[in-house]
């Protein structure tokens, strides 16, 4: 694997890590994890691409990074769904006027865990990751 791609795959766990934390806190806070969700399933297509010596683009579009993928990862199809939902979480829930409902954030893991399953088994890694130790 390519040092930048597990870099990729190191941020993505990060993110997903975090909305695994939020949804076990006593917190409200389903924005930050609907967010982290997004960023996880985002980081994780990101890795595919550079694994595959594409262009990594600075976009929140999953579905746009998705129809790069397909041409090479045509199993990765069953997730377009999952990740237009993600996708709103992108941007608009950092903002007032806009809050994730409990349901949604339940849903957002539950998807972001699917991205992350597919993407760790098409790169070749275990499902569940052994922790980074932190400096």
């Amino acid at each position: 694997m390519k040092r930048a791609t597990k870099e990729w795959v190191e941020k993505a766990e990060d993110d997903y890590r975090t909305a695994e934390l939020i949804a076990l806190s006593s917190e409200l806070l389903h924005d930050q994890r609907c967010f982290h969700c997004q960023q996880a399933a985002e980081k994780y297509l990101k890795a595919l691409l550079e694994e595959l010596g594409r262009s990594v683009e600075k976009t929140h579009e999953l579905e746009d990074l998705l129809d790069q993928l397909l041409p090479h990862y045509l199993s990765l199809r069953s997730l377009r769904r999952g990740l237009a939902f993600l996708s709103q979480f992108a941007v608009e829930v950092r903002y007032p006027g806009d809050n994730a409902t409990k349901r949604q954030a339940v849903s957002a893991l539950r998807w972001a865990g699917k991205v992350r399953h597919a993407c760790r088994s098409l790169l070749g890694l275990p499902p569940s990751p052994r922790r980074r130790k932190r400096p």
